[in-house]
């Protein structure tokens, strides 16, 4: 017997999920999507205090990969211990691919999710903040990420956007295949620590970046957190999260059979035995 689904079971996995997600009360998403920001704040956080103290290029470079490793805490809190985070729920477009829920209600269970991660990142930031444990290095470094984040041009945002999110859905994907809590944090934590080494955008991790560094000091406004960097970060995303990789998925594994034009049935994709 295997301890591992296959894609195409993955995906139905991810269309009951999808479902379930779409029928939450507006408290409940609300609630868990405050926590989900702040989990994916934590791994920021670890993030931050893990290269803060880098120097040299050789040694910035082995801080940024230890810190990549660190980061992949947020999301096996947020999958493990069960909290709401609107990336990973771009993966309910294969329930609207299916039918089986509306796009209202895929994108009500988006915005209200999408609120309650910028609420908890932010709060979480702004306690941090106030809580002494930002000395001088990881001020200067917080407020270097920040500043960092909102002069990147326009193209190169959205690339690094949809290609955080991609990484982001396969994780979550991979994960829903392992049925055992080591097989799941590790689907985890490969590809997230591949998207905070590699450089690329996610929306909620900046939402705690952005604010920590106006917090401490940076030379920025709420304005440019938005505009110049989490609101085409997460338009970005969606593409990389809900559209490529959930369209690709749901055409090779999930897609119905079709009728031809003279009935003869065509064959169903089959299922990945790998």
């Amino acid at each position: 017997m295997n301890n591992f689904l296959t894609p195409g079971e993955i995906g139905e996995v991810w269309i009951t999920n999808g479902n379930k997600k779409a029928v939450l009360s507006i408290g409940k998403m609300l609630v868990l999507g405050m926590l989900a920001g702040m989990f994916i704040g934590l791994g920021a956080y670890g993030f931050t205090l893990v290269t803060s103290g880098a120097t040299s290029g050789f040694e910035v470079t082995v801080a940024k990969l230890v810190g990549a490793g660190v980061f992949p805490v947020g999301l096996m809190l947020v999958v493990l211990c069960g909290a709401e985070l609107f990336t990973g729920n771009n993966l309910m477009t294969l329930s609207l691919f299916r039918k089986d829920i509306t796009f209202g209600a895929m994108l009500r269970n988006w915005g209200i999710v999408w609120v309650g991660n910028l609420i908890g990142s932010v709060l979480f930031a702004w306690l941090l903040s106030k809580s002494g444990l930002y000395g001088e290095a990881m001020v200067t470094k917080a407020v270097a990420i920040a500043q960092a984040k909102v002069a990147i041009p326009l193209g190169a945002i959205l690339i690094r956007a949809i290609f955080c999110n991609i990484l982001v859905v396969l994780a979550c994907w991979l994960q829903a295949g392992s049925k055992d809590m080591i097989g799941k944090i590790f689907a985890i934590w490969f590809p997230i620590m591949l998207f905070v080494f590699a450089g690329f955008e996610h929306s909620v991790a900046n939402m705690f970046f952005l604010p920590m560094g106006l917090f401490v000091g940076a030379d920025i406004t709420w304005a440019q957190i938005f505009i110049n960097n989490i609101i085409p970060v997460t338009i970005g995303n969606i593409i990389g999260g809900a559209i490529i990789i959930p369209g690709a998925y749901y055409y090779s594994y999930l897609r119905k059979a079709k009728v031809d034009t003279v009935g003869s049935k065509v064959l169903e994709p089959q299922k990945s035995s790998i």
